[in-house]
């Protein structure tokens, strides 16, 4: 063998060596992590290959599949290699609640938390058979907590407002509605050619995508009131709710010349009690109430509720509502009032009402009750009435009878239910440049059956309803909608 042949015989056994050590490599330490990347077409074919798993809303599904138009055995131009896409029961009723699962533009929420048990991947779908097989997994189904009553009076209450409701249940913290307007049909999304109409939802100021229940925090307005009455009354700053505060109307923020006014300037503010502070939403005293415990106490009873709090679940992802730093003494005066800097989401609030309702104990709030297998079997577990302290029970029993006298005869008289102990909470929030733009209508509340022994506790809050800047209020506005979906709950 000549020279040349030789060296070209041993430069073509070192390619070959390099592509044999190449494909072991890609075998053997790659496949997993290419067979998991996003832009691996086969993944997409598997997961809509069949009809995926559903969302259930007391025992009926909300969701379904139905084959692609241009796939194998169908009539159509769509022309997909996938099989089957998402469809929608009620859709806009359940965004929410549901999100929406598309084959080009992915999941959100429960579709994109379960991706795996819906479409059939998760590994504990498994059985012995499927490794040899290869058969495909029967998908798994996600139980929700929703009531659809109480969904559908939530939604229905807030029509064709810009807004959100939470209703929960105080004892066990199940989500009983999940509501946020404008809404969207996720069946118009849920193809490969749905591009106009993802264009249209992306490109709309009212931002229908948005989850306004759960990721939309607002300054809270007057209801962060119950937060600092709590913090006073845990402090001692206060003995109860009926003890006369040390209250100047109107109050002038500290060092400084701004005065703090009420909305009502006939209402009997003046070193008013709690109790009558919350009928009347008076500004003085729960902006003077912060300054005198100070950020940090306030902040502290702030965050026993869940203020501050990055990754709230339940299970999808809540935006953190906030109370926060590093304030002043002015600033925090401005934070007893749910100003300056102070946001939160409906849930949050929500939240509040049900602690106050649950004798200081607030229930982990969550949507889910139980993922399961094709047979039934549960995957996964979600506990009611997993609860923690946040005030005491005699705190919680003050705070309770200083909002049924706002229902009864104060700010939130829209709210009431009919045989029913109903507390609530108004809040008309600021915002923009010198409070130059339209507030934020607030509502939140509790409901007590004391012949059923049902309860809820709801939140509800409307960023634009169209309306003129002075017909904007909590009663006006949020409490009709809280008193829709109380009473559905209650029945």
């Amino acid at each position: 063998m000549n020279k040349t042949i030789r060296h070209t015989s041993v430069f073509v056994l070192l390619l070959v060596l390099a592509l044999l050590g190449r494909a072991t490599w890609v075998q053997a330490y790659r496949a997993e992590a290419l067979a998991d990347d996003q832009k691996n077409r086969r993944n997409t074919i598997a997961q809509y290959a069949q009809p995926l798993g559903n969302i259930v809303v007391a025992g009926s599904p909300v969701t379904g599949s139905k084959r692609t138009e241009g796939t194998e055995g169908t009539e159509g131009t769509e022309g997909t290699d996938l099989e089957y896409r998402r469809a929608y029961t009620d859709g806009e009723l359940y965004a929410a609640v549901t999100g929406y699962s598309s084959q080009a533009y992915g999941s959100t929420q429960l579709e994109g938390i379960y991706a795996d048990v819906l479409d059939g991947t998760d590994d504990r779908l498994k059985n012995p058979l499927d490794a040899v097989t290869r058969k495909q997994r029967e998908p798994g189904t996600v139980l929700t907590t929703i009531d659809p009553a109480v969904q559908e009076a939530a939604y229905r209450a807030l029509g064709n407002k810009k807004g959100a409701a939470v209703a929960v249940d105080p004892v066990s913290g199940r989500i009983l509605a999940l509501a946020s307007t404008p809404s969207y049909d996720p069946s118009k999304i849920s193809g490969t050619n749905d591009g106009a109409a993802w264009r249209e939802l992306t490109g709309d100021p009212d931002k229908p995508l948005v989850n306004r229940a759960l990721r939309q925090p607002l300054p809270p307005g007057s209801t962060f009131k119950l937060v600092v009455a709590a913090a006073a009354l845990e402090d001692g700053l206060y003995r109860s709710v009926d003890t006369a505060t040390e209250s100047p109307s109107p109050y002038t923020l500290p060092h400084t010349r701004t005065v703090l006014r009420n909305e009502n300037a006939s209402a009997p503010c003046e070193n008013a009690t709690i109790r009558t502070a919350l009928r009347y939403s008076c500004n003085n005293v729960f902006g003077k109430m912060a300054a005198d415990l100070g950020q940090d106490k306030v902040r502290a009873m702030a965050e026993r509720f869940g203020f501050n709090d990055a990754e709230l679940d339940v299970p999808v992802r809540a935006y953190a509502s906030v109370y926060p730093s590093t304030m002043d003494p002015a600033q925090t005066a401005l934070s007893g009032i749910g100003q300056f800097d102070v946001t939160a989401t409906p849930l949050q609030m929500a939240m509040v009402s049900a602690a106050i309702a649950n004798d200081g104990l607030l229930a982990a709030p969550h949507m889910v009750s139980e993922v399961v297998d094709s047979d039934g079997d549960a995957l996964t577990s979600y506990e009611d009435g997993d609860t923690r302290r946040i005030v005491s029970s005699a705190t919680a029993a003050q705070l309770r009878s200083a909002m049924v006298t706002v229902v009864e005869e104060g700010t939130g008289t829209n709210a009431a239910v009919a045989g029913a102990e109903v507390g609530g909470k108004t809040g008309t929030a600021q915002h923009g440049e010198n409070n130059s733009k339209t507030p934020y209508a607030w509502f939140t509340s509790y409901a007590k059956d004391p012949a059923t022994g049902k309860q809820v506790a709801v939140a509800v809050m409307i960023e634009d309803s169209g309306a003129a800047r002075s017909e904007v209020s909590g009663n006006g506005l949020a409490a009709p909608v809280a008193q829709k979906m109380m009473a559905a709950a209650l029945k």
